[in-house]
């Protein structure tokens, strides 16, 4: 049976992997929209693995910095929503 310590480390790099593939959304994205949409997914994903990183590797602060990313992606979501807005794009 595998350790759970070690399942969460797998887990936490296919985040990873999936946040990378994500990453060609936000730098190819056709639209303003989806490069905002893919940012906001890549903030998830790195909140997801700082949360998991933090169970696997019983850091508790971890959590603590993941909270914090976590208010940050929203209000970068909510600021870029409003700028895109703001310049006659419609979001």
């Amino acid at each position: 049976m595998i350790p759970v310590d070690d399942l969460l480390l797998v887990a936490a790099a296919v985040f990873v992997l999936l946040a990378i593939a994500v990453l060609y959304r936000a730098v190819r994205g056709p639209t303003m929209q989806d490069r905002v949409i893919a940012v906001n997914v890549l903030g998830t994903k790195t909140v997801v693995v700082l949360a998991v990183l933090s169970a696997a590797l019983d850091v508790p602060y971890f959590l603590d910095i993941a909270l914090v990313y976590a208010l940050l992606n929203f209000l970068m979501a909510v600021a870029i929503s409003k700028f895109t807005v703001e310049r006659g794009g419609v979001m």
